[in-house]
């Protein structure tokens, strides 16, 4: 039976979540409850979610638009158009972190929470309905413990938890089963060779849409400080952009070809995530053994 999850993202700044939510539909061992957005414009990006959910043709799925924290750069204007939210035929629902509470404890089997983004939606709903830890897990995004970005040999801090740590501490002391992974085993993840060519080559509209969002974001995001030098030095015709959130998706239903090892992780204020024996216990992806695997399984699904 495939399990329930509810994905948390913040779609529309980096264009990984995009990847990651093509990904998320072609998995049938995940059942998809609800999608929420998160941080900034929700709004915008909830729409985004709503255009793919049209491309894949499963405008069945509920959107919840998140709470709107934050302003944060957008990547994808052009691809989303004119389009709208009111566009969506599906159901929509103006209180995202309510539809997160609904959606767990009115489901007969236990639901994954996914969350590829900054945590504020997870951390309201869990203060708003305690009782979600006894219905659900969590999968996430998040943190660095022994390499940071591009397989730095340090961790770093990394943004989904430093952009709203106190968010990321409530989701992590919570009584509940948690799985990661940081950057240790996602912060080099890209398609590139073969597998990137088969998603560039697909006549299905998903895959195109992936990619006219991936080209697009290329482009955008090549003018922003942070990212300008790095996206200037890869071929967006021939590479992915790194593919962090596609591994969280990956870590709901699999854990094959990944060494997890439970640690107690310790969140810091200023958004550092600390192996420490005051931390709570999480189960952490830390180390690939058949990262292959992973590439050829995530190309063939986009494909």
């Amino acid at each position: 039976m495939a399990i329930p999850v509810i994905l948390d993202t913040d779609i529309g700044t980096d264009v990984d979540d995009v990847w990651a939510l093509a990904f998320l539909l072609r998995c049938p061992e995940l059942d998809i409850r609800l999608i929420t957005t998160a941080t900034g414009d929700t709004h915008h990006r909830a729409a985004l979610v709503a255009k793919l959910l049209g491309v894949a043709g499963r405008d069945d799925v509920p959107i919840g638009v998140g709470l709107p924290l934050d302003p944060a750069p957008l990547g994808h204007t052009g691809w989303l158009g004119d389009y709208s939210l009111e566009d969506y035929p599906g159901p929509v629902f103006a209180d995202g972190v309510g539809a997160i509470c609904d959606t767990v404890m009115s489901s007969a089997d236990p639901v994954t929470i996914i969350g590829i983004g900054p945590l504020p939606n997870i951390a309201a709903a869990l203060v708003r309905e305690p009782r979600l830890t006894e219905r659900s897990s969590f999968v996430g995004m998040h943190g660095s413990l022994r390499r940071g970005y591009l397989g730095a040999p340090k961790p770093m801090r990394e943004y989904n938890v430093k952009q709203h740590a106190l968010a990321c501490q409530a989701v992590f002391a919570a009584p509940w089963h948690k799985t990661i992974t940081p950057l240790d085993t996602c912060g080099n993840i890209l398609l590139q060779d073969q597998y990137f060519a088969a998603v560039a080559q697909s006549t299905s509209p998903l895959a195109q849409a992936v990619m006219a969002n991936h080209q697009e974001w290329f482009e955008v995001a090549s003018s922003w400080p942070m990212l300008g030098d790095l996206l200037r030095a890869m071929d967006p015709r021939q590479q992915s952009s790194i593919l962090y959130d596609c591994v969280a998706v990956y870590l709901a239903f699999s854990r094959h070809g990944l060494k997890v090892e439970q640690l107690n992780v310790l969140v810091t204020d200023d958004g550092r995530t600390l192996i420490d024996d005051m931390g709570h216990p999480v189960d952490c992806a830390t180390e690939w053994d058949d990262v292959d695997g992973f590439y050829q399984l995530l190309s063939e699904r986009l494909s």
